[in-house]
């Protein structure tokens, strides 16, 4: 294994985890719900809760979700120490560290802050409670996000009523915000590190796989 690689990607993924962690608790236990900080023109912190994937994202019932990002982090931790067996790209590395850092960062609200937090509300702020004194039981926990950047706002022309029979188009006259999604720094980590094993690594998961099959088949010999 190498030593280098495997201290480096344990190191972000407890960095990413631990920022992500002091943030959300900072968060969570200053604001009520939906609240927003002006930072900028074009940056808020606006404190709101989800049940779904990153950016809000839902795709069936929360219990699901919670197991299913459980199962992606125990692959992703599977398929690094595949990687850290034989010295691999750093950059490599460094990606996988941010996603799962950020995915475990997601699992921990997911798993524990309904048994921890006492319910964030528009008008109440959340407390830590004794162990299961919280508003939800173990993996029904909500996830945290804040970070909304409001990069460009316009209202769609009231006479352009055509718009109103485009599916997923707005609407005539609706007022329109790009980028609208609410989001946490594990979300951001996530997304950052995907995007750069798109970018710049697409070829690795080729030779990873490659690699396997020439080990598995050594190990057969």
């Amino acid at each position: 294994m190498n030593r280098r690689q495997a201290i480096l990607l344990t190191l972000l993924i407890i960095l990413v985890v631990c920022i992500d962690q002091i943030i959300k608790y900072n968060v969570k236990t200053t604001m009520t719900l939906s609240q927003h900080i002006q930072i900028t023109s074009w940056f808020h912190i606006a404190f709101v809760e989800n049940k779904g994937m990153a950016f809000g994202w839902s795709f069936g019932p929360k219990i699901f979700l919670s197991i299913f990002r459980v199962l992606t982090v125990g692959i992703l931790i599977w398929y690094a120490y595949r990687l850290l067996r034989r010295s691999w790209h750093t950059g490599f590395v460094t990606c996988l560290g941010l996603i799962i850092g950020g995915a475990i960062g997601n699992i921990i609200d997911s798993l524990f802050y309904g048994m921890i937090f006492s319910e964030s509300t528009h008008f109440d702020i959340a407390q830590l409670t004794t162990w299961a004194g919280g508003y939800g039981q173990l993996l029904q926990g909500k996830v945290v996000d804040m970070f909304y950047f409001p990069l460009v706002e316009w209202n769609m022309p009231a006479s352009w009523t055509w718009l109103n029979a485009i599916p997923l188009m707005p609407h005539a006259g609706e007022h329109c915000v790009f980028f609208s999604p609410v989001f946490n720094f594990a979300d951001a980590c996530i997304s950052c590190g995907v995007i750069a094993l798109i970018l710049f690594f697409r070829k690795s998961f080729g030779k990873c796989f490659v690699i396997r099959e020439k080990e598995e088949n050594h190990d057969d010999d």
